[in-house]
């Protein structure tokens, strides 16, 4: 089996085998998922395996901006990992995923996530549970009583010449409420969403909303909202509908304002999807992450990481001022924490370290090692797109 870099001519046969593993496109999904794809193949973000002339898995690594603790990190969204049915059982996912985590480390990608359709596969490549993307379903009469009419937030019509700007907003609003998790498309990619006709998309100052029809209700991808005025502005336009729709689900951070801004709030309706992380180069990792400005430790911690040796060893994490950065040590450090890679991806994610004890990604250290790293790292990781 031998792994390379797709091209065009190979999409047909790479569209045959996604077919087969998630179902059929439709028409109009299977070019969108070309404009998607086609853009990345140049770049080497498509990798197949092939069994001599024949595609037998493929996988593809998303150009994404991630934030952590408020500060970008460049993150590869490992996507359409798919293998042909008569060749499952083989290894090719396995060797897939390997591929891609080192594409990763070629492409500058610090941090890699991913969706899982099946666990023991990523975490055998270093993957690990981290955070979740959860949906809400509320009354839409419950969201067209948020406006407040004395508000003079301004709203217009988004489509696809307004990718730059939404780019830059996310980043001001993510940056501004040290979010941790959520992701960024490249401009490109916000284009052909944008260009969605089925999407109904506004734009504000400091925030936006893309929400459509969905069998008679509203379905929120995404709301972002950088004050409570333009929070209240954009959840009201969509709970609008209201005569008409009678549930909104959204796609939010579990935190989201429009949870404390409901007048009747006794139960959620929510569900949850786990996503994965894995740290793929550790120092650039650390030095890119934000972290609590009030938070200063200095830890000894030693990582393995069987594929990505250049992770593996024993560093010492340093913390003040709200960044962070790490050093290699010679030899052993008696007293340091010790983690598996998908153990440092998940605290990095804002596991908590008596979790990863218990879990058995973490052995070593104090209690009070594990508080100041809990101080550190701590954070609720979300994500509010799915790819």
């Amino acid at each position: 089996m031998e792994i390379r870099h797709l091209a065009s001519d190979d999409l047909d046969a790479v569209l045959d085998i996604r077919r087969r593993a998630f179902g059929p496109l439709s028409g109009s999904g299977a070019d969108t998922w070309r404009k998607l794809v086609s853009p990345m193949l140049p770049e080497g973000r498509y990798l197949g395996a092939f069994d001599g002339t024949r595609l037998v898995g493929a996988a593809r690594i998303n150009p994404y901006v991630q934030w952590w603790h408020g500060r970008p990190l460049s993150m590869g969204g490992v996507a359409g990992v798919t293998v042909s049915p008569e060749d499952r059982g083989r290894g090719v996912g396995r060797a897939l995923t390997a591929a891609a985590v080192e594409r990763c480390a070629q492409l500058g990608h610090a941090v890699s996530a991913l969706y899982p359709a099946t666990t023991p596969l990523y975490r055998k490549a270093g993957y690990e549970h981290a955070g979740v993307f959860q949906r809400i379903t509320v009354p839409a009469e419950a969201l067209r009583t948020l406006g407040d009419p004395g508000a003079a937030v301004k709203l217009r019509r988004m489509g696809p010449a307004d990718a730059a700007e939404l780019v830059a907003l996310i980043g001001r609003v993510h940056t501004a409420t040290r979010a941790s998790g959520p992701l960024c498309f490249d401009e490109r990619t916000w284009r052909l969403w944008l260009e969605d006709d089925d999407d109904f998309c506004y734009l504000a100052e400091d925030g936006f909303v893309v929400y459509r029809w969905s069998d008679g209700d509203i379905e929120v991808d995404n709301l972002l909202a950088g004050s409570e005025a333009t929070a209240r502005a954009l959840w009201s336009l969509v709970g609008s509908a209201s005569t008409v729709a009678k549930s909104v689900t959204a796609y939010v951070d579990p935190a989201d304002p429009v949870l404390w801004m409901l007048r009747e709030r006794s139960k959620d309706e929510v569900a949850q999807t786990r996503w994965m992380f894995r740290l793929i180069d550790l120092p650039a990792a650390v030095e890119g992450r934000g972290f609590p400005a009030g938070v200063s430790i200095e830890a000894p911690l030693v990582v393995t990481d069987p594929q990505r040796e250049a992770n593996t060893g024993t560093w010492v994490l340093r913390v003040n001022g709200g960044s962070g950065f790490v050093t290699r040590e010679a030899g052993e450090a008696g007293e340091a924490t010790r983690l598996t890679i998908g153990g440092m991806s998940a605290l990095f994610a804002g596991v908590s370290t008596a979790t990863l004890r218990r879990a058995g990604l973490l052995t070593g250290g104090s209690p009070e090692a594990g508080d100041a790293l809990d101080a550190a790292f701590g954070c609720a990781a979300y994500m509010i797109d799915y790819f």
